[in-house]
């Protein structure tokens, strides 16, 4: 169920940025959060790290659009068929976000020792400007973001944190830089 609350837009050097904290209700982000974790083919593989297999530190699961393949970190994932509930997520975000999804990373952290490092959903098959959309579900989640240029790093990175239910939507060039 869409929220009235629009996406406010960050202020963030070199990224298009925008939040939703009130995305979901709260019972519905509760509701879709069991669901998910009952229904979805959870996995944990081996991902390339500085040329070394590594194991995720978090579950994952791809669903989508039967051509939506997806590489990233040494992993050739072919999607699962959209279930009902993502199916309903995807059209909820498209409507709020104006933007079109063919697939969804669902990434589940069990514990607060799950998590991932510094990184950019860069990989060539997204295009050169992805627009990448986060439902988060469950704890709030910290969420940062830094340059890549080394010589902008004289600034902090930006910390959200991510209620559950929020909608946090990247766009432009946020993911080149």
């Amino acid at each position: 169920m869409l929220n009235s609350v629009p996406l406010t837009h960050l202020s963030l050097p070199h990224a298009d940025v925008l939040l939703d904290p009130y995305f979901l209700a709260p019972e519905v982000a509760a509701s879709l959060l069991d669901e998910l974790s009952n229904t979805i083919a959870w996995r944990q593989e081996p991902i390339k790290l500085f040329g070394k297999a590594v194991m995720q530190p978090r579950l994952t699961a791809w669903y989508g659009d039967p051509t939506s393949r997806y590489s990233y970190s040494g992993l050739a994932l072919d999607p699962q068929p959209w279930t009902p509930a993502l199916q309903q997520l995807r059209q909820q975000v498209q409507a709020a976000t104006q933007a079109s999804f063919n697939s969804v990373l669902l990434n589940l952290y069990r514990t607060g020792q799950d998590s991932m490092g510094w990184h950019a959903d860069d990989e060539p098959a997204l295009g050169p400007a992805p627009i990448i959309a986060s439902v988060s579900l469950g704890a709030a989640r910290r969420f940062r973001l830094r340059p890549r240029d080394p010589s902008q790093l004289l600034h902090p990175p930006v910390s959200l944190d991510l209620p559950t239910g929020s909608l946090l939507l990247m766009g432009g060039t946020t993911q080149q830089h």
